[in-house]
């Protein structure tokens, strides 16, 4: 076969994979389709565990089929984003499979939303997810010193606050010192006033409660973060989230990875931990080394 045929086979294949997806993609979500094309045997999944006594108090765990490392595998409990109004856990299997296919025992975790609730019983879920996760690590395969709180977009602000503002922790018996660190992806971390959205009656704007921003919290003490986002991200500023909240932990002598993203959006960020994705940016591979470079350094015993 010639070159040109070569070329012109290829660029057919393209043109049906293309035509495919689109096909794909008014049939059906663009998270279902991600998520239908996640693979099912690199991972055990166990759906609506529950965590607390309500609805939304339930989690989904996703479990690396990789032999577990001798002090078993690093735990990350991950929150969606939706401006603290939409979401369903169902919806993030394929964060689930990403991470557990690079040997992290995960939980997608949902939490209530508004209008069911506002400003802070989204946060108390979130903190009786983690503390689950604290509790069951060892049990589950996982390693109770390596546990991370995750999140994008509001979830990142979820895991923020609960890896910075202990009062979140302590109503479950626990404390931030028991995490190895946190990982926000898009996080807002600094946002009051709010722009004009679906956001504002969450914290009761215009008059919002005080200690509600992450970046307030951040003490000498605080745990190591990675923090990521777009460059460009339209939804939540880098330059007042990411960025600031990198500065000040920088200042306060807290370890911090910060990783800026050309090329996607707020969206498409948490998109590429999809396998078909994964072009558009290395976020997975640095939060997975992220992850395994903070390994070493993160105290052994969790109640230091």
């Amino acid at each position: 076969m010639t070159s040109s045929a070569v070329r012109s086979v290829a660029l057919a294949s393209f043109f049906l994979i293309a035509a495919a997806a689109v096909m794909l993609l008014a049939a059906c979500s663009p998270v279902t389709l991600l998520n239908a094309l996640a693979p099912r045997d690199t991972h055990r999944e166990q759906r609506d565990i529950a965590y607390g006594p309500l609805p939304r108090q339930k989690l989904d765990l996703y479990v690396p089929v990789t032999a577990a490392p001798p002090r078993g595998w690093p735990v990350v409990v991950f929150f969606y984003g939706g401006s603290w109004n939409s979401g369903e856990r169902a919806d993030y299997r394929f964060v689930g499979e990403a991470l557990a296919a690079r040997g992290v025992l995960t939980m997608v975790a949902d939490y209530r939303l508004y209008p069911e609730v506002r400003y802070p019983d989204f946060l108390k879920d979130c903190a009786a997810a983690l503390a689950y996760g604290l509790e069951h690590a060892a049990a589950l395969g996982g390693d109770a010193s390596r546990v991370y709180v995750m999140g994008h977009s509001a979830g990142g602000y979820n895991a923020a606050m609960l890896a910075l503002d202990a009062r979140w922790l302590a109503a479950t018996g626990h404390r931030p010192r028991e995490l190895a660190g946190w990982i926000g992806l898009a996080g807002a971390y600094e946002f009051l006033p709010l722009d004009p959205g679906p956001a504002r009656p969450v914290f009761f704007h215009p008059d919002y409660p005080s200690g509600t921003q992450p970046i307030d919290y951040v003490a000498r003490d605080s745990r190591p973060a990675f923090v990521g986002a777009p460059v460009d991200d339209k939804v939540v500023s880098p330059q007042r989230s990411t960025l600031a909240m990198a500065a000040r932990l920088q200042a306060a002598g807290v370890p911090v990875t910060l990783r800026m993203y050309e090329g996607v959006s707020h969206a498409s960020l948490i998109g590429s931990f999809a396998r078909p994705l994964r072009g558009w940016s290395t976020a997975l591979d640095d939060v997975v080394d992220y992850i395994g470079a903070s390994a070493e350094a993160a105290p052994r015993n969790a109640n230091n």
